[in-house]
């Protein structure tokens, strides 16, 4: 028994140890994308552990900043289907899971895109907020994250909208009319100001909120 509670506290210590400095040898440096030139209709963003904010772009083309290291990176691509994917990768060993994160600021991803020229963006990320400022696409948005919050101010999109959060509430505007809207919306250990469902509207709304709120208003 005392063998056993040695060891225990033996491995305890080696672990607080590994805990205080696993994460500290990262060094990440900011990198910059620009899609200058190229033409890209869809943006897919799918990502663990990061905070991503949408604006628009002051000079109409695409823009994502971020930052990296030896052990966190990223894969950026455009297919021939004109699909820009910003993916995540990892080089990490398993001791790299124990302990800190990298601070936030390292964590964030900023994405800006012009106006009505894109047909649709997808974004995906864990454990982070997602945040948008007014902006529009001409066919199809879809946030997701999963133990985070998804914000918005005044967003468009020409065919359907879609929300999808765990741990984590759903609030913000949408441009239009709540007639122009078919509605379904699914929530679970939360409220919510919006309809189960809603059948009528030439635009599609989904909503699914799991231990969070939902508080989303149309605005003209």
């Amino acid at each position: 028994m005392k063998k056993m509670i040695a060891f225990i506290i033996t491995f305890g210590y080696v672990m607080i140890l590994f805990t205080g400095c696993s994460n500290d040898k990262q060094s990440f440096a900011e990198k910059s994308y620009e899609a200058e030139g190229t033409k890209i209709e869809e943006i897919n963003i799918d990502v663990r552990d990061r905070q991503i904010e949408v604006s628009l772009s002051a000079d109409h083309q695409i823009h994502i900043k971020y930052a990296e290291s030896e052990k966190e990176y990223y894969d950026i691509s455009v297919s021939k289907d004109n699909v820009l994917s910003m993916t995540a990768i990892e080089n990490k060993g398993w001791l790299d899971y124990i302990g800190r994160k990298p601070e936030l600021e390292n964590r964030k991803i900023f994405l800006q895109i012009p106006d009505s020229f894109i047909a649709s963006v997808k974004v995906s990320t864990t454990n982070a907020d997602i945040k948008l400022s007014a902006l529009n696409v001409t066919e199809d948005l879809t946030l997701s994250s999963n133990g985070g919050n998804i914000s918005f101010e005044k967003i468009n999109a020409g065919s359907s909208i879609a929300f999808k959060v765990k741990n984590g509430n759903i609030t913000g505007s949408i441009l239009g009319g709540y007639d122009d809207y078919a509605i379904a919306c699914k929530t679970k250990k939360g409220n919510s100001n919006l309809p189960t469902e809603k059948e009528s509207g030439s635009k599609t709304l989904s909503v699914n909120a799991n231990n969070g709120d939902v508080e989303i208003v149309f605005c003209q």
